[in-house]
């Protein structure tokens, strides 16, 4: 199995254990690249990275992004220690092109999480915009992976 297949098929594993639990999604909630990155900037926002390690070596990290890889058992408790147990924060999510961003978003709004958005471009681009790497934004390195 690819690494991108093994990544894929956890992180659904993961999604399908926390949308399990119940709950109402809010409506839609995007941002784009760019104005993610002018509210974490701004520092209105958490802005959270959830891609792998090998993803993040890729392409590098926006920057302002923390790093919180999805498929990580502890992603929710690392989720909630980067916004100090406030499940009313706002969160904006950041994955490769905007799936798995919407999908962990929907996941955490049943886990009682309020004020979650995701940037459905990506980093990669999507039918949603052309991502952060083609918009020029800033990466940093991975100091971690």
């Amino acid at each position: 199995m690819s690494v991108l297949r093994s990544v894929r098929h956890h992180a659904v594993a993961v999604l399908a254990a926390l949308s399990l639990i119940g709950g109402a999604a809010q409506a839609d909630s995007t941002l784009t690249a760019a104005e993610a990155l002018e509210k974490s900037r701004a520092g209105e926002i958490t802005f959270i990275d959830i891609r792998t390690p090998a993803e993040w070596r890729q392409t590098g990290i926006a920057t302002g992004a923390l790093t919180i890889d999805m498929t990580a058992p502890t992603f929710v408790q690392d989720l909630l220690k980067a916004v100090e147990g406030d499940r009313n924060a706002p969160i904006v999510l950041i994955c490769r092109t905007g799936n798995r961003t919407g999908y962990t978003r929907d996941a955490l709004e049943k886990l009682g999480f309020t004020n979650v958005s995701h940037v459905p471009e990506g980093m990669a681009g999507s039918r949603a915009g052309p991502g952060w790497v083609r918009r020029g934004l800033p990466v940093e390195s991975c100091k971690t992976c």
